[in-house]
């Protein structure tokens, strides 16, 4: 997909996936679901089937987030449309009247179509996700206000501290809390010229670092003991692939922002080479969901199924080690995740990606749109590749298909 690194091939692959959000995924969203901008009660209904038949009408807040991000950003970055702009409003305005328990100040997680809270979750990532949806409208706004809410909640998520979960007998660590972290500095930087940034990411990468990546294993954990130990039980063990892979991308992303950083591009690259090794399906193709550290059954049943989102970040994170460091294994490794994914997620007749495969490739359902599934990853995907190989072109961006 990418076998040389000449002007002309970076160009066309840029407009490739440009052209993939703009003609595919952002009409499937807007046209087909008919249903998915609720013009009645602000938001979006996104729990929707492979046509865009409305499956559900409650509301995910990470999606109100995650989507009204999606919409500002596509305003911010490629052309600011009437229509794009109209669909960041509705989530930011469902955000701010009902993505919040007035009682504690802490956002929902899964509220009804009319915003009526149904329950929350022991993490505060609906507050990472409506940081960065306020930091991109901000920035569409130039609002100063939005600015300060986007950091409000971005402090939330930071200093949140969810209610035990194991007993002081397992004291375990994430590696959600520092990738998550990384990748909300980075947007509000980005947006709203965070200063703190660069000192937040510095901190989870080195949490990162030093408690999760074991390269005596070649392994990035997902779970830890607070000192960075191994937690040599079924859920120590599991490890998940694309997460991890996700990471590496942010740590990438990282050392791209501050201007080729070799260590952060090496240790980026470690552990998408940890990873790949450990998620790519040698028999099937794609990234699996969870694997044991040592290789004994994991304890999830679902764990060789494909989901759609790793293998977006493993798009991503090959994409980013190639044009970094210019070896051709990543860029067969990009190949090879690319040409996969989209011969067995994409749905060449109504657009956008089914969400969930078995291990063979073959459909488990033909959800496009749930709880966790919601116009984010994909087209984040799609937007992140094309602003890459804008950059790496030093090109501001290629031409705006006609189809806008």
């Amino acid at each position: 997909m990418i076998p040389t690194l000449d002007h002309t091939t970076i160009n066309q692959l840029a407009q490739t996936y440009l052209t993939m959000l703009l003609d595919d995924t952002v009409p499937f969203w807007l046209d087909r679901c008919k249903h998915y901008l609720d013009r009645e009660h602000g938001g979006y209904c996104h729990m929707v089937d492979h046509d865009g038949t409305l499956i559900d009408t409650d509301k995910s807040i990470w999606a109100q987030g995650r989507n009204a991000w999606l919409w500002a950003t596509l305003c911010n970055t490629v052309e600011k449309t009437d229509v794009w702009r109209e669909a960041a409003e509705l989530g930011i305005g469902f955000l701010d009247e009902h993505g919040f328990d007035p009682e504690d100040g802490r956002m929902w997680f899964h509220v009804a179509r009319d915003g009526t809270p149904i329950r929350k979750r022991r993490y505060a990532l609906s507050e990472s996700f409506a940081a960065i949806a306020y930091a991109a409208w901000a920035k569409l706004t130039d609002s100063a206000a939005y600015a300060d809410k986007a950091v409000a909640c971005f402090e939330q998520y930071v200093n949140h501290q969810p209610a035990a979960k194991f007993t002081k007998h397992r004291p375990t660590i994430s590696i959600s809390m520092p990738m998550i972290t990384i990748a909300t500095a980075q947007t509000l930087r980005e947006n709203i010229g965070f200063d703190q940034a660069d000192t937040i990411i510095d901190r989870a990468i080195e949490q990162i670092e030093s408690r999760f990546v074991k390269d005596d294993l070649q392994v990035v954990l997902e779970q830890a003991m607070p000192n960075g130990g191994i937690i040599d039980h079924v859920d120590g063990r599991t490890l998940n692939p694309g997460h991890a892979i996700e990471a590496a991308w942010f740590i990438l992303e990282e050392a791209s922002h501050r201007g080729h950083d070799a260590h952060l591009v090496e240790l980026g690259c470690r552990m998408l080479d940890y990873m790949w090794r450990r998620g790519w399906d040698q028999t099937h193709g794609g990234i699996i969901y969870f694997v044991d550290l040592f290789d004994r059954p994991p304890q999830e049943y679902w764990h060789d199924m494909k989901f759609w989102w790793p293998q977006n970040e493993t798009i991503i994170a090959t994409l980013m080690a190639y044009l970094a460091t210019g070896d051709s294994r990543y860029a067969q490794w990009h190949h090879d995740a690319h040409e996969w994914a989209y011969k067995n997620f994409h749905d060449t007749q109504n657009g956008e990606w089914f969400g969930y495969l078995h291990r063979d490739g073959s459909r488990s359902t033909t959800t496009k749109g749930n709880l966790w599934k919601s116009p984010f990853h994909l087209p984040r995907m799609q937007w992140q590749c094309w602003r890459v190989l804008c950059a790496f072109s030093k090109r501001a961006k290629p031409m705006v298909p006609h189809a806008l």
